[in-house]
């Protein structure tokens, strides 16, 4: 048995030894690669923290995209995602990485907008390469192009005062139909356009009839049916062919 006395000064040397061994080791890694938004005319950090090995993947997400990641501390010289492009533009989804071996404060900007800048600060700690934390940054701009669904004609023959047109939108859209006159043995003939500003969900719209770009007159007919969305995405829906027919006597 260890007497009392004893024991407790051998628990506190026990203590101040694990106090000493501590403060030599070295300082574990506290940051770690990172991912960051170019958008929005800004960094969705301004200011990384990495570590030593580490890097940095900036992502330009929209729906600004003429940015570039110019160095301009003296330490971050000739780094530059578009060297010798005094006008950048990256597509949607593009992205630039770069690794930082030495430590230190390294601040960037867009050589177009001074105001899109940030700072990467490196620690002296060695760091990890491999670890990603940050997800990938999510596009901010819409990419789809809008579903159109169950586009028919209520007719495919009438008279002058036209018909009725539904379809099924999943987003606000812009409707157009670029329409020809068939002829016989001949190409056809481009006979004017319609357009209609659509909702989500079910939509019922005036077709074939007199307006400001179609004047409409006997004989057959092809209209090429297109859906734009708010964010210019274009897509052909159907063709639709369609007789009108002579008036009444």
């Amino acid at each position: 048995m260890v007497p009392r006395r004893r024991l407790s000064r051998l628990l506190v040397a026990i203590a101040a030894s694990l106090v000493c061994v501590s403060l030599a080791a070295p300082l574990a890694a506290h940051a770690s690669n990172r991912r960051i938004a170019v958008g929005d005319y800004r960094w969705s950090a301004p200011e990384v923290d990495i570590d030593l090995g580490e890097h940095v993947t900036w992502h330009w997400v929209g729906p600004d995209t003429v940015h570039s990641i110019t160095g301009n501390s003296p330490n971050a010289a000739g780094l530059d995602s578009d060297p010798g492009n005094a006008f950048p533009n990256h597509p949607i989804g593009d992205s630039f990485q770069l690794s930082f071996d030495q430590p230190g404060s390294y601040e960037f900007h867009c050589k177009l907008h001074s105001f899109v800048k940030g700072k990467v600060v490196v620690s002296s700690n060695p760091g990890d390469p491999e670890t990603e934390v940050d997800p990938i940054p999510p596009i901010a701009v819409d990419l789809q192009n809008p579903a159109v669904s169950d586009l028919r004609l209520n007719r495919s023959s009438f008279r002058a005062t036209g018909t009725a047109m539904t379809f099924a939108l999943d987003e606000r859209a812009l409707l157009d139909a670029e329409i020809y006159r068939l002829r016989k043995r001949r190409n056809p003939v481009y006979a004017g356009y319609r357009e209609w500003n659509s909702h989500i969900g079910l939509n019922a719209v005036a077709f074939g009839g007199p307006s400001t770009h179609f004047k409409p007159r006997p004989g057959r007919y092809r209209a090429t049916v297109i859906a734009t969305d708010q964010s210019a995405n274009t897509v052909t829906v159907k063709r639709l062919r369609f007789s009108i027919l002579k008036p009444k006597r």
